[in-house]
């Protein structure tokens, strides 16, 4: 989710007000979770020692990814691509908006598979290992987006607004964290490992991530003062569950997401269920309206479990039959394994994953913009 959906809640709020329960269960969802869960792996950790329980959180996770991180990625591209012609060509969207789909949808995946091409076809450790530094750079513009779509969408669904001068507070923190997160902790540039692939790391000085931290620090602090001043003001603070829920997503998941190393393991999971909920309010709103009259379409349950069985079927195919077919027929050739022994034993996985990743993060800047038309849904009727 984008910073742009914010703009879209200028739109009058039609939500109902959320009961208890409700509103826990939405916490929970879009990161509250996090709460619960690190006492239960200081728990799990003090019980049976962190190799066991290293080996037993990473096994879970692993699994559970087939049904949670996997689809999370592959209804992007259910959602992206959807009548991708006429968004792109047609005269529905804005100029701006139409040139971001033709960027997000051909010119990136383009890009992305001339570059992956090159350093399978080359068997270059050093080309795929600066794609996959790129995917980790962007990784934490993604998050602290996606920590301020859920602030600002979920406060206006509670009837809050940000002003502009909030909306700018919010934004240099994400900015901030997300470069504080990316120089820290100060690298040299080492020999590193990824999907099998060893490649060396960017440096990343002593100095920069000093600067980036003092950054990180004063962006806090102007924000606790832009928030403190409306509270004053109005004599109410902001809603709480969508605050705590953007400060988890920046701070715990993004600057700090080592604090714990099996919470490391659970941390895609806690985010790809916070994009799945936005999925789900977004797809499950338009549903409803399409029961109606005049199109009288699909029963909204329906249209939500082809959805979903689509998105895990999809993400199945790109992140796991199909990297490992390929991986196992290249294997199988002495020629195929001479040529790019350098990417490990499974080149493709490393390739694949690497693209699927880096354009979720682009088609999703694209997807949860308020030119998107679509993104009305968000602020309909529970």
């Amino acid at each position: 989710m984008t910073s742009a959906t914010v703009t879209l809640l200028g739109a009058a709020d039609a939500s109902r007000p959320l009961g208890w329960r409700a509103r826990l269960i939405e916490f929970l969802l879009v990161g509250g979770a996090t709460l619960v869960l690190f006492p239960l792996a200081w728990l799990l950790r003090n019980t049976v020692g962190l190799d066991p329980a290293e080996l037993a959180v990473g096994f879970l996770t692993f699994h559970a990814a087939t049904v949670i991180n996997d689809p999370h990625f592959a209804v992007t591209y259910l959602l992206f691509y959807k009548d991708a012609r006429r968004r792109a060509l047609g005269g529905d969207l804005a100029p701006a908006q139409r040139a971001r789909y033709i960027a997000a949808g051909l010119l990136v995946p383009l890009a992305l598979l001339a570059w992956a091409g090159a350093a399978l076809a080359t068997g270059s450790a050093r080309i795929m290992g600066w794609m996959i530094q790129l995917m980790f750079f962007l990784v934490g513009w993604h998050y602290v987006k996606q920590g301020f779509g859920i602030l600002t969408v979920l406060s206006a669904r509670r009837g809050h607004r940000f002003s502009p001068t909030e909306r700018r507070a919010i934004l240099a923190h994400c900015f901030a964290a997300w470069a504080y997160a990316w120089a820290s902790p100060a690298d040299p540039g080492r020999e590193v490992s990824e999907k099998g692939v060893i490649y060396t790391s960017i440096a990343h000085p002593p100095g920069l991530e000093l600067a980036t931290g003092i950054a990180f620090g004063v962006s806090a602090i102007a924000l606790l003062w832009a928030l403190g001043r409306r509270w004053r003001a109005e004599r109410r603070p902001p809603p709480i569950e969508p605050l705590a829920g953007f400060f988890i997503t920046v701070w715990l998941w993004t600057v700090y997401s080592s604090l714990d190393r099996l919470m490391v393991y659970m941390i895609p999971a806690l985010h790809s269920v916070q994009y799945l909920y936005f999925v789900w309010l977004l797809r499950r709103n338009e549903a409803r309206e399409a029961e109606g009259p005049p199109t009288f379409g699909k029963p909204t349950a329906q249209r939500l479990a082809v959805l979903a069985a689509s998105a895990v079927a999809l993400g199945w195919l790109l992140l796991r039959g199909v990297p490992a077919f390929l991986d196992g027929a290249l294997m199988m050739r002495a020629s195929g394994r001479e040529a790019i022994a350098g990417l490990g034993e499974t080149p493709y996985l490393a390739a694949i994953y690497v693209f699927v990743n880096i354009h979720h993060y682009f088609m999703d800047s694209v997807i949860w913009r308020r030119d998107n038309p679509d993104t009305r849904y968000l602020l309909h009727s529970l």
